[in-house]
């Protein structure tokens, strides 16, 4: 089974995307804690992360540099999910997918769909 990590601290949001990405066949966890999600990270490898860029205690790009910097994670896709737009245009070029809050469960599921967050 495919493994999904949302790392995001709004608790409606993250109880969105979790169930959206196991709509869509993911098993998730649900983390809401930068420092958590840094600790967490050093012990799994999700097949995709869900990452928020406004967290308490680790801010979200930290997060991305380690997953980035992780060779366990490299297949690791990072959907980056911020309500600031001028850091979504930022991430756009290193995550493999941008979403800009607000994001709606359908919204969430049908990207997850038609992407196929599946790896080879």
């Amino acid at each position: 089974m495919l493994f999904a990590v949302v790392i995001e601290d709004d608790p409606e949001l993250s109880v969105i995307f979790s169930k959206a990405m196991e709509t869509s066949g993911y098993q998730t966890e649900s983390i809401r804690d930068g420092l958590l999600a840094q600790s967490r990270l050093k012990e799994i490898v999700p097949d995709v992360v869900i990452l928020d860029l406004h967290l308490p205690n680790v801010h979200g790009e930290d997060l991305f540099s380690q997953i980035r910097a992780d060779k366990r994670l490299s297949k690791t896709q990072v959907v980056v999910a911020t309500a600031d737009s001028r850091l979504a245009s930022q991430m756009r070029t290193e995550a493999d997918l941008v979403l800009l809050k607000p994001i709606s469960f359908r919204e969430l599921r049908d990207i997850v769909t038609q992407f196929h967050f599946r790896l080879p």
